[in-house]
């Protein structure tokens, strides 16, 4: 490693979140030639859903859920999907598909005319549901995320910036109305000020 390489440039070419907890994920697959990430999508998920903590988030991005587990299981078992990033309730990073690749989070999906969203977004899941307050420390690490992805990727505005419902409607709706956007979106709005801190 090069010492004189700074973290922005360590995450554009490694495509991965320094102090993230790595859970490689198998389902992923290379951004289309010349597509820039240019949009980050906020999601949630809990396994069971409204329950939190376990393995379960994991074993089912790396397609190792065991449907005899629960009765929800059985219903998602078969299901291939991924995040880049999970962050858990505590605040803690778990990254399962580099930045640099294409996660398989957004499904059909649009934003702004550009459809197909996997193409060119990094997807972060918060460790929630819909009508569930987020954590203090999940805001927090959210935003500070936010702030390296988007020193990396100038190309992803604080407008730029979206939920899963917004980029899918009709078919999902988280983060939900539980998720803070004014809060976010004020975090973003300092660190966007002071970009050149990241």
């Amino acid at each position: 490693m090069d010492p004189s390489e700074t973290p922005v440039s360590r995450l554009r070419r490694t495509g991965r979140v320094p102090g993230a907890r790595w859970c490689p994920s198998p389902n992923f697959g290379p951004r289309p030639d010349g597509e820039r990430i240019s949009l980050l999508v906020v999601h949630n998920i809990s396994l069971p859903p409204g329950q939190f903590g376990g393995d379960a988030i994991e074993r089912f991005f790396c397609n190792q859920l065991d449907p005899s587990a629960h009765p929800y299981f059985e219903t998602i078992a078969g299901m291939t999907v991924s995040s880049h990033l999970l962050i858990r309730r505590d605040g803690s990073p778990v990254q399962f598909v580099s930045l640099l690749d294409r996660a398989w989070h957004a499904g059909r999906s649009c934003f702004q005319g550009e459809e197909e969203c996997n193409d060119f977004s990094i997807g972060i899941e918060l460790e929630g549901a819909d009508d569930i307050a987020y954590t203090a420390a999940q805001y927090r690490a959210l935003a500070d995320l936010t702030q390296k992805i988007m020193v990396a990727w100038p190309e992803i505005t604080p407008d730029r910036v979206t939920g899963h419902s917004d980029i899918a409607p009709g078919r999902k709706t988280d983060p939900g109305p539980a998720f803070d956007w004014a809060c976010y979106r004020t975090m973003l709005d300092s660190v966007w000020r002071n970009e050149g801190t990241g």
